[in-house]
């Protein structure tokens, strides 16, 4: 289906450009969101009547978003949430849950602004893109931790997934402290050793 472009959208083209794109794509985005026309030739006419005042509409709203951007610069928002020793989250931080933090430090804006495809899933300093306007983006800093003073240490720079180390060390003290057991209980090394040997050495007695 050929459009024409009401704003500027990303990877497709400028405002007034004719562009062909999939069906579904016009369909269920461009047209209902206001950003494009059918390229018929009762359109292309409505367009160039339309064209200074989309501009104008345009400029506003670019300003607008230019003043929000400077408020949103090198800003960071903290979301503690439950997770495991290797940093995986039991649940994940949405578009929605960034908008509500960044709402609460005191700056308003809409989670469709919010350019996060997949929901944060893990411990750690994640970079949130933010489409303000079609030519205004910026990033904003999501630290994802399980305690203040972790999203803290995330601020530092410092590895907070790094206990994961520690499990494995205390891993292989459990192995050595079974390797010990085992000096003063041959049965339960025997049967830690499995079954499978065991049992066909008895049916081999027999």
């Amino acid at each position: 289906m050929e459009v024409i472009l009401l704003e500027r959208v990303a990877k497709l083209g400028q405002m007034g450009d004719v562009v062909r794109v999939r069906d579904g794509f016009a369909r269920n985005f461009l047209l209902p969101k206001g950003k494009a026309l059918r390229a018929t030739q009762a359109n292309k006419t409505k367009f160039e009547s339309m064209k200074v005042d989309l501009q104008a509409k345009n400029l506003a709203a670019k300003g607008d978003a230019e003043k929000l951007g400077q408020k949103l610069e090198g800003k960071s928002v903290t979301a503690l949430r439950q997770a495991s020793e290797s940093g995986q989250l039991y649940g994940s931080v949405s578009p929605r849950d960034i908008a509500a933090l960044l709402s609460d430090s005191g700056v308003a804006i809409d989670r469709n602004q919010i350019a996060l495809n997949v929901p944060i899933k893990t411990i750690g300093a994640h970079k949130v893109p933010l489409v303000l306007h079609p030519e205004v983006e910026l990033t904003v800093t999501v630290y994802v931790a399980r305690s203040a003073d972790e999203a803290e240490r995330l601020a530092r720079g410092e590895d907070v997934t790094v206990r994961r180390e520690l499990t494995d060390e205390e891993e292989v003290k459990a192995e050595a402290a079974a390797a010990a057991a085992d000096l003063f209980e041959p049965e339960a090394a025997a049967a830690r050793s499995g079954g499978k040997d065991a049992g066909e050495e008895t049916a081999a007695k027999a």
